[in-house]
């Protein structure tokens, strides 16, 4: 039988979770709690700017596959651990997910009210 990938995911971003706030002694309101999130993902989104030598002005490096490949995953700890606060479990995401994906196709094929999203023909 195969696992669930992404209610593993969250399984284990909530075991530690857990794990951080008994251990640090963390209290924070839930509005707080997303706000570190955010903050932590745009911390992690900088870092994967780094890997991808965005900066012009430096000479580049080569890119580092495993490096990359870590800071997304730091990221997608923060998004789910983001979700676990703002109480989205993984049902509720990959549904939410599903209509807004089948939204964004409607929107470029022009099937909306909002202008602005019909792709070229």
């Amino acid at each position: 039988m195969e696992k669930d990938m992404l209610k593993e995911i969250f399984r284990l971003q909530s075991k530690f979770d857990q794990a951080v706030v008994a251990h640090r002694g963390l209290d924070f309101t839930k509005e707080v709690w997303i706000q570190k999130e955010i903050l932590a993902i745009i911390s992690e989104l900088s870092e994967i700017l780094d890997e991808v030598n965005f900066k012009w002005w430096k000479d580049p490096q080569e890119l580092d596959q495993d490096r990359l490949k870590e800071e997304i995953v730091d990221l997608l700890h923060f998004f789910v651990s983001m979700c676990l606060k703002a109480e989205i479990g993984p049902e509720e995401l990959y549904q939410a997910y599903l209509e807004k994906n089948k939204e964004n196709f409607a929107r470029q094929k022009g099937k909306t009210d909002r202008p602005g999203y019909a792709w070229n023909k």
